[in-house]
């Protein structure tokens, strides 16, 4: 059984952030979507885009990535 605990981001009044199975994971609704979303690799700025997510109680969840490397 997986466990999953919830906690009030403070950076943004709507964001949720939860842990699940000790992986942190941020919350947005579809208007607050990070640039980064559902693209692979962006070669004109050389980044890469975020692939995996879940759907919970209507917030997009993404991992979130601690640190600034």
């Amino acid at each position: 059984m997986k466990n999953i605990k919830f906690y009030n981001s403070k950076s943004d009044k709507f964001g949720k952030e939860i842990k699940l199975d000790g992986v942190k994971y941020k919350g947005y609704t579809v208007g607050k979507l990070p640039n980064k979303f559902a693209y692979i690799f962006d070669e004109v700025n050389d980044r890469e885009g975020t692939t995996s997510w879940f759907n919970y109680k209507g917030l997009t969840f993404i991992e979130k990535i601690e640190g600034g490397w």
